[in-house]
C-alpha cells in the first residue's frame, strides 16, 4: 500500500479501543457487526472462507461503501470494489486514481481521511486474535504472522550462514585478508506513515508499528 493509501466491536476499555485499528474503524465508521463477519469468513473452513489479504480487501471496501453512502451516494453494485482499486492498487495509472479521488472529494468525502482508515492484513490478524480470540482453520495456517516470523529468521539465519562460508573460502584462497569474524543480520523496518522503526522480531512481537 502506498503513503496516500495509508492514512468485538464493543470496547471493554478505553486502552483496548486506541490499541486496535480495526476497532477504531468499526467505531468511527460506523461499521456495525463487521467484527463477526471477519471472524466467520477467517474460521471457516469452507467456501466462505477468506485469507487475511481478502479480508483486507474485504474491510476496507466496507469503509469506502460506508463513506460513500453517509455522503448520500447511490452506490452501484461493484462500484465500491471498483473504486477500491482505483484507490489502491499499484497497477492502476496516478491519473486513474486522481479521478477517482476528485469523484469522492466531490461528494465531500475526504480522501485523505478515507484510505487513512484502510487497515493491513497483519491490523486485521491483530484484531482477530488479540480482541477476538479466533484462531485459522488449518488450512490457513501458514498466514499466522509466527510461521512467518520463522521463516524470515530461517532467511537471516541462512544469510548468515552463506556469508560466513563464502568469507571462509575466500579466506582459505588467500583473496582476502580477514580475522577471527561474525556475520550480523540486522533487518530494519521503518514504516513511512508513522516513522517507527523496528526490527523483525519488534514488529511481530508488537503486532506492527504505531499506526
Amino acid at each position: 500500500m502506498t503513503s496516500k493509501q495509508k492514512s468485538k466491536v464493543n470496547d471493554d476499555s478505553e486502552a483496548n479501543h486506541q490499541q486496535s485499528k480495526v476497532k477504531r474503524v468499526i467505531v468511527d465508521r460506523g461499521l456495525g457487526d463487521i467484527g463477526s463477519e471477519l471472524e466467520h469468513h477467517w474460521t471457516a473452513d469452507d467456501n466462505a472462507g477468506m485469507s487475511l489479504r481478502e479480508l483486507e480487501d474485504f474491510f476496507n471496501q466496507r469503509v469506502l461503501h460506508e463513506a460513500m453512502e453517509n455522503a448520500g451516494m447511490q452506490v452501484l453494485d461493484g462500484e465500491a470494489e471498483n473504486l477500491y482499486k482505483l484507490l489502491t492498487s499499484d497497477e492502476v495509472s496516478a491519473g486513474s486514481r486522481v479521478r477517482a479521488e476528485r469523484r469522492l472529494e466531490r461528494e465531500e468525502i475526504d480522501t485523505e481521511s478515507l484510505t487513512s482508515d484502510f487497515v493491513s492484513h497483519q491490523a486485521i490478524h491483530t484484531y482477530l486474535t488479540k480482541y477476538r480470540d479466533a484462531s485459522a482453520p488449518e488450512s490457513n495456517v501458514s498466514e499466522n504472522p509466527e510461521t512467518e516470523q520463522d521463516t524470515i529468521h530461517r532467511l537471516q539465519n541462512r544469510m548468515v550462514a552463506v556469508t560466513a562460508n563464502s568469507l571462509r573460502s575466500l579466506r582459505e584462497k588467500e583473496r582476502i585478508t580477514l580475522g577471527d569474524f561474525d556475520v550480523i543480520v540486522n533487518i530494519q523496518i521503518r514504516c513511512s506513515d508513522c516513522g517507527t522503526q523496528l526490527t523483525v522480531s519488534e514488529i511481530f512481537n508488537r503486532g506492527g508499528c504505531e499506526c
